[in-house]
């Protein structure tokens, strides 16, 4: 996956936003004004940080080694993927649309 994909999928999701909020060189992609991905675009090799549930978390480091637990954020509830290691294109995808809908806002059901 190139860093213009990683940009895209990101930002294909609903809701979607990019940010700087840490400078020029980590995009920060939100939903309803909470992060879901983090990624420093112009970092080699690529990485993301992404949302996740801690059991899911758990299975994917324990099967990926490009799959660690969230770089400088909590470590339960994020991971880091390196792109184009052991985890395939479309993992990192299903991943990024995970993070996302883990952070959207929520619609409230009429009573």
């Amino acid at each position: 996956m190139t860093v213009d994909e990683l940009r895209h999928c990101c930002l294909a999701m609903p809701g979607a936003t990019e940010e700087y909020p840490f400078g020029p060189t980590a995009s920060v992609f939100k939903v309803g004004g909470k992060i879901f991905a983090i990624a420093s675009l112009a970092a080699e090799p690529l990485s993301i940080s992404l949302k996740c549930e801690p059991e899911i978390g758990e299975l994917l480091r324990a099967g990926h080694d490009s799959i660690v637990p969230g770089y400088h954020l909590n470590k339960r509830h994020w991971i880091t993927v390196t792109l184009g290691r052991d985890a395939p294109d479309h993992l990192v995808r299903d991943l990024i649309e995970d993070s996302h809908d883990l952070v959207r806002p929520r619609r409230r059901d009429p009573a």
